[in-house]
């Protein structure tokens, strides 16, 4: 099971409804319809990506005013998304102490990451260099035993939803029904 965790409205809900409804059009997302409406999430968010017709992978989406108690949900875990709103520099010191806190504990000390940089989509965004300045990502990605990969996606418009899917497929263990 592949954990997606980040500060309250950052898009998880909708990257997860986008990954689950292309399961119905063949996993293209790249004819998406109107973005799903979504609520946020209190607790936890279960959905099953599903990547050909035998396999799937069943993801956790941790609601961000869950962040105190995220550690409980790490054990077992192969792989963590972790999501970063760059639409909302409000919330980038908040974001930034999330990702340090779920790097530096323990039991993720050996789990794949993936830092998805959503709402690219958004005129007023912060730019990749201002993204890599507050959170020192070429740092944090050279000095962590995890191996992370950084993605910008729009999960309202579609874009790099097909390799935050690809992603998943490779580093967790789809379930063959």
């Amino acid at each position: 099971m592949c954990l997606v965790i980040g500060a309250p409205g950052v898009g998880k809900t909708l990257l997860l409804k986008r990954l689950h409804g292309e399961q119905h059009s063949g996993n293209n997302y790249t004819h998406l319809d109107e973005a799903p409406v979504t609520i946020p999430t209190v607790g936890t968010n279960l959905m099953n990506v599903v990547f050909n017709r035998r396999s799937e992978v069943t993801v956790r989406e941790l609601g961000g005013c869950m962040a105190p108690i995220w550690d409980k949900y790490y054990e077992g875990c192969p792989a963590v998304i972790f999501m970063i709103d760059v639409s909302n520099r409000c919330q980038i010191a908040a974001s930034c102490i999330q990702l340090l806190d779920a790097l530096t504990n323990a039991t993720l000390s050996n789990v794949n990451f993936l830092i998805i940089l959503n709402k690219i989509d958004v005129a007023d965004r912060m730019s990749r260099q201002e993204i890599n300045f507050f959170f020192r990502l070429e740092e944090v990605i050279e000095n962590t035993s995890q191996k992370i990969k950084v993605i910008e996606v729009s999960a309202r418009e579609g874009q790099g939803l097909l390799e935050v899917a690809q992603w998943i497929q490779e580093h967790t263990k789809p379930t063959v029904s």
